[in-house]
Order: structure tokens, then C-alpha cells, then sequence
């Protein structure tokens, strides 16, 4: 055989030993990581259907919304930033993140579970996939074999421009009639995103107390690599506020016609004619960065406009890493009056829960145990929210941290919990 001893003959022959080895490192990284995944998929079927008392079960109505009728108050649990990773490097992780869901809802015994966004993170440097799927997949397992109704929204990191599924093959996942459980909805087609719907709660009277309106706050301004790394994030589109507004005039009008022939029409008038809602979705509108701006310039101090109820906000740089693009659901809200609120999570240190210009702006906690760096041996920014919708249409909102005792189980680890030191805004 003629020995080849040229330098491109010996180049090509490197060239071939590194793809040889790609191919085979891509092969064996997709092996390993369909057994990852069969594993965590069976580790989220583990765990034992959650009890709940007088279970309500939520039907839909003439519209097609999704309506849970009472006259008791509705348990409301908020999620955010689950990150499950689904790739071989981080399957301890991703163990984590599925006990930590499943021992708090064990205990909360919520009516309904809203998850405001990446429940996926499929970020190949700390998890060795990009498949953004079998997340999906695990956490849909998980919260049905808990038995809770839950209902999911977008984040930035559930369709990345990489993963195999883009965001309305996703949405078409979540919208299975498999799912005993899941509330969720793709919405109109001529509406910006995936995944607008509103939960409306009924009493038995016919009024509408409370409307959960979950949005798509989608993800970056354009489709690419230069967006992902710019962080440069998209907001809530003109036609999805449209929508929301479209969709709380109905639901005053409906109000105000059921109520015009009661005896105390007046008091019914005052506190449901406006109507009343609470916004779930991922990225943060403009406002929770003026709200925290305006605190934190005040000395981390109440202003007129600004009112901390808890927590506090711990992220670096910008604080609030909310769109640059404005729009006008916060103006919308107020123009619509009654008792609003808006739950996000994208910044998963901020747990804050502010009160601005009359409207209530809470961060959730969030469950990531991958996403920051050595973010799995700290405590302090980890959990859940607790939202009580009363039948007079007002809400109270309780953080729970997840080191708590009463969320102790053998498989919850230990932590650090670190001090939330509130940060100043860099312009």
C-alpha cells in the first residue's frame, strides 16, 4: 500500500479521525440521553396523585374559556422557571427541579397550577442536549400523575431557534387531549403567539369574580443566534392587549348584565363592573423595570407611585432584564380599573411583589437548578407563590420558599441560603 506523506493527506486524515470522533460522540450522547430521558420520565410518574378535598373541576363555557364555578376562595400556585434540561449531564439536576414541583404541590394541594415559562432548558454546554421536547415531556408527566389542573405559558428557553420544536409544535403538545389535567389552549390563530386564554372563576350566582389570563410574552426580537445572545427580548404584541381587552369588556358586560336585576346590584356593581384579572406570563413588561428604578433610587424606599409588599430584587446589571420594545398592557390595565395583577418570572432571583400606580407586579419564584451558575446549591431564591383568589374578586399573594420545614422530604437537598441583597440599577 503507498504510504501517503504529504501534509493535505495527513490534514484530510486528522480531519476524518475528528469527524469519526463528532459523529460517534453525537451518536452516543443520543443514546444516553433517550435513556436520560426514559428515566426522568419515569421518575415523574413516581410520585402519588395529589388528594385534594372537594376537588374543584374546572368546564368550559359558551365561549370555549375554561371556568372553575365557586363561591370559596380558588388556591392558585405560580411556577417559573422550572429548566429541566433533559440531557444526560444534568439528569441529577432535573431531579431535583421535578421533586421540588412535586413535594410543593404535594403540600399546597393547589385547584390550579399557572407556570409562567421555561419549563425547557435545552442548552447544550450544561445539559449535552438540544432537544427541547422531552422536558415538555417529563414536566406534562409529572403534573399529570399529580392529578392538580394545571395550565403552562411560554418562556424564552422552551423553543430555542436550535431545538427541534419550534413554539407551535409545542403548543400543539400541550393542547393533547391525553392531558386530563391541562387547561392549556393555543388560542386564536390571528393572534400574535401561543397559548392566550383566560380561566375565568364563577360563582353560583353566574358573576365572574376573577379572570387568569395566561400570555404569550414570546421570546426575542428576531429569530436568530444574534438576538439569543443579545438578549434582546420581545414583548407582548398590540393584537394580544387587544385581545385581553376585548376579552375583560365581555366578560364587564356579562357582569353587569347578570347582576341588573339583583336586589344589591349596587355592591355587586362596585366590585365586579370593572372586572377584574391576573396576568400570567414569562418576560417582564417595562414596568417592573420603572417600578424597581424608581425604589431603588429612593434609597430602597416606598415612593408615591411605588409600594415593596415583600421580597426584593437581586439580579445584576439591569435588575429587570424586561423588552426594550414598549407597549401598553400596563395602561390597558389601568384604564380597565378593578383588581389587577401581573406574575412573570425570566429573572430567577427577583421575588419581589410591588404595588405600582395601583396595579400589583409579582415576580414568582422560580425552581432552577441549571440555568445560574452553582444556582442548585443555593435556597434563598427558590419556590413557589401562592396566589388566594377570594370570591369578592380580591387576591392575596404568599411567597413559600422551599426550605421551608413543612416542604422537607428525604430527597430535598441541602442548600445554602444565601443573603438577598437588593441591587441598584446600571444604567
Amino acid at each position: 500500500m503507498k504510504k501517503c506523506k504529504n501534509k493535505k493527506c495527513k490534514a484530510l486524515k486528522v480531519l476524518g479521525v475528528i469527524a469519526v470522533a463528532i459523529v460517534l460522540f453525537v451518536c452516543f450522547n443520543l443514546i444516553v440521553n433517550t435513556f436520560t430521558n426514559k428515566n426522568s420520565i419515569e421518575f415523574a410518574s413516581s410520585f402519588e396523585k395529589v388528594q385534594i378535598e372537594n376537588q374543584l373541576v374546572p368546564e368550559k363555557d359558551e365561549n370555549g374559556n375554561w371556568t372553575f364555578t365557586t363561591d370559596r376562595e380558588l388556591k392558585v400556585m405560580h411556577l417559573t422557571d422550572v429548566h429541566i434540561g433533559g440531557g444526560w449531564l444534568c439528569a441529577k439536576l432535573d431531579k431535583m427541579a421535578i421533586n421540588a414541583v412535586a413535594n410543593m404541590i404535594a403540600v399546597e394541594k393547589p385547584d390550579l397550577v399557572v407556570v409562567t415559562g421555561d419549563i425547557a432548558y435545552p442548552a447544550v454546554y450544561e445539559s449535552f442536549s438540544i432537544n427541547n421536547l422531552p422536558p415538555h415531556t417529563t414536566f406534562a408527566t409529572l403534573m399529570e400523575t399529580l392529578g392538580v389542573y394545571w395550565i403552562p405559558t411560554f418562556g424564552n428557553h422552551d423553543s430555542e431557534f436550535y431545538s427541534p420544536y419550534d413554539r407551535e409544535e409545542i403548543s400543539e403538545f400541550y393542547s393533547s387531549e391525553d392531558f386530563k389535567y391541562c387547561l392549556y389552549q393555543e388560542g386564536s390563530e390571528d393572534i400574535y403567539g401561543c397559548g392566550n386564554s383566560v380561566i375565568n372563576v364563577k360563582n353560583s350566582d353566574g358573576i365572574i369574580t376573577q379572570s387568569i389570563f395566561t400570555i404569550d410574552s414570546n421570546a426575542y426580537t428576531g429569530d436568530g443566534l444574534i438576538e439569543m445572545l443579545a438578549w434582546e427580548y420581545d414583548n407582548i404584541h398590540d393584537d394580544q392587549i387587544a385581545w385581553y381587552k376585548s376579552t375583560m369588556e365581555s366578560i364587564i358586560k356579562h357582569n353587569t348584565s347578570v347582576i341588573e336585576n339583583m336586589e344589591n346590584k349596587d355592591e355587586l356593581l362596585e366590585k365586579y363592573a370593572k372586572g377584574n384579572s391576573l396576568l400570567f406570563f414569562h418576560i417582564p413588561v417595562e414596568e417592573y423595570y420603572d417600578a424597581w428604578l424608581e425604589y431603588s433610587e429612593n434609597d430602597f424606599k416606598d415612593t408615591e407611585n411605588t409600594k415593596l409588599i415583600y421580597g426584593t430584587a437581586t439580579e445584576g446589571g439591569r435588575v429587570v432584564y424586561n423588552s426594550d420594545i414598549h407597549n401598553n398592557l400596563f395602561e390597558t390595565m389601568q384604564e380597565l380599573g378593578g383588581n389587577q395583577g401581573m406574575f412573570v418570572g425570566h429573572d430567577h432571583i427577583n421575588n419581589l411583589s410591588m404595588d405600582y400606580k395601583g396595579i400589583r407586579l409579582t415576580y414568582g419564584y422560580s425552581i432552577d437548578y441549571l440555568a445560574y451558575l452553582r444556582i442548585h446549591k443555593l435556597g434563598s431564591q427558590r419556590g413557589c407563590t401562592m396566589v388566594t383568589v377570594k370570591p369578592d374578586g380580591t387576591f392575596d399573594i404568599t411567597p413559600e420558599n422551599y426550605y421551608q420545614d413543612k416542604y422537607a422530604n428525604d430527597l430535598r437537598e441541602e442548600v445554602t441560603m444565601q443573603e438577598m441583597t437588593p441591587s441598584k440599577v446600571e444604567k
